[in-house]
Order: structure tokens, then sequence, then C-alpha cells
């Protein structure tokens, strides 16, 4: 799956500390989703998607699998 978490992190001028402080999980978790290591769960991906104040699809996309 392809994100735009980091694009969105960075345009808010957040390192990844603070955003995984806002959303309650570790620096590595959001690392993780950022690099396409880890695709987050559902309630994790609206909270994702409540901070950024955008919709789920405009944040991930489907990737080549």
């Amino acid at each position: 799956m392809n994100n735009h978490v980091r694009q969105l992190r960075s345009e808010l001028g957040w390192s990844q500390a603070d955003l995984a402080q806002r959303l309650d999980v570790s620096r590595q978790t959001i690392n993780a989703i950022e690099t396409g290591k880890y695709d987050p769960s559902l309630p994790l991906a609206f909270k994702l998607a409540r901070l950024f104040g955008r919709t789920i699809e405009t944040i991930f996309e489907p990737g080549e699998e």
C-alpha cells in the first residue's frame, strides 16, 4: 500500500516522534508506515485521517502486490 503520511507530516512541520505522540503509537510505527513496511490497522488509519483532516482514501492508495 502506498501512502502520503510522510508528505502530510512534513507539511505540518512535525517529526515522526511528534506524529507518533499525537497518535499514541511509537515512532518506529510511524517510520514503518511511511516506508511501506507496515499497513496500519483500520482504527489507526481513521485516527490518521482525522488528524490530517483528510479521508483515508486520500492518504492511502492500493499498491502493487
